[in-house]
């Protein structure tokens, strides 16, 4: 794997022993502070789950439009369902993809003086023609979930902090899923599956269908290809965990180029991040981690939240302008006035 642009770290050395475990910790902790991504193995998560997975995806998209249409994403004030293709944007300009969101099952929240972000909270949309969409996304939630919790726990102690830090102040996760279908183009140049960006929260696991490229992460101010690699993830931080660390680890860029007519491409990043009500304090770094944070990369335009459920409402509000035009009228009006 040396020809690969990004760090390649293995999850089950956390259990081969102390000097093992520590050695994880200090590649953890070198990847994201100066990578910001990197591909993980031995997760232990079943490759029989990863080809239902698949299957699920190809599938859904594979429903007539109709089935997909009546669970569009404009019918739900939480930004949940299905997007059609063009639905969404990153910095403004639309993203070639189809996809559906799946949230946290949770009634909505029905008192008007929840803060603004209570309106991500609410139920998913569930396709009738296919009933084990649920189950196959409950059991990747649920496997992916411990991955991501073991990921937290040694990014801690890399970090001069208790094991159970995350832990403390994450209460319960707000979790996303987007299951998504990049359709080919037939233009002779790049197009944007999905535009450079950073995520806005803490932790992504990406599962991409094998043997499809697309991802490309930017390093030393150029765009890298990160390739599927059989049986690994790619994982990288948000906005959320630099914030925290004061710069030290780093969110990056990262974005997809679509495939090339008539090829496609499944993906299925999993977004783990803090209680939309949870405020990730900054950790107190040891002397020689913190000599080395750059602070905080701060867009004006684009300001990161300690809060997440505001950095959450914000994303949602700016890629789902259709949605946010629908339901949340009052939310836009008030931030475009400030």
């Amino acid at each position: 794997m040396s020809e690969l642009n990004l760090p390649v770290l293995d999850l089950s050395r956390l259990d081969d022993g102390p000097e093992a475990a520590a050695r994880f910790r200090d590649d953890l902790r070198r990847a994201t502070h100066e990578v910001g991504f990197f591909y993980l193995t031995g997760t232990g998560v079943p490759a029989e789950l990863e080809a239902r997975l698949h299957r699920a995806a190809r599938d859904f998209f594979a429903l007539p439009a109709a089935d997909k249409l009546a669970i569009e994403n404009v019918r739900s004030p939480h930004f949940r369902g299905y997007t059609r293709v063009g639905g969404e944007r990153t910095q403004g300009k639309v993203d070639w993809r189809e996809q559906i969101d799946i949230g946290p099952e949770r009634e909505a929240v029905a008192d008007p003086d929840a803060p603004d972000y209570a309106r991500l909270i609410g139920p998913n949309l569930w396709p009738d023609a296919q009933p084990e969409l649920r189950t196959v996304a409950a059991e990747w939630h649920d496997h992916l979930s411990g991955v991501a919790r073991r990921l937290l726990r040694a990014w801690a102690i890399a970090l001069g902090a208790p094991e159970s830090y995350f832990d403390e102040h994450f209460g319960e996760p707000s979790t996303l899923i987007k299951i998504v279908r990049y359709p080919g183009k037939e233009d002779p140049t790049p197009q944007q599956g999905v535009g450079a960006h950073k995520d806005s929260g803490v932790l992504t696991l990406l599962w991409v269908e094998p043997g499809k490229g697309g991802l490309q992460v930017r390093r030393g101010g150029e765009w890298v290809d990160a390739p599927p690699v059989p049986g690994a993830f790619v994982v990288n931080i948000g906005e959320l965990l630099e914030y925290a660390t004061q710069g030290y680890l780093t969110a990056t860029d990262h974005r997809v180029i679509s495939p090339t007519f008539p090829d496609d491409r499944i993906s299925v990043p999993f977004f783990f991040n803090p209680a939309l009500d949870a405020q990730l304090p900054i950790i107190e770094l040891p002397a020689e981690l913190a000599s080395h944070a750059r602070g905080v990369t701060q867009d004006p335009a684009n300001p990161i939240h300690s809060l997440y459920g505001e950095n959450a409402l914000k994303s949602r509000l700016r890629a789902h302008p259709d949605v946010a035009g629908i339901w949340h009228a009052d939310l836009v009006a008030a931030r475009t006035a400030g």
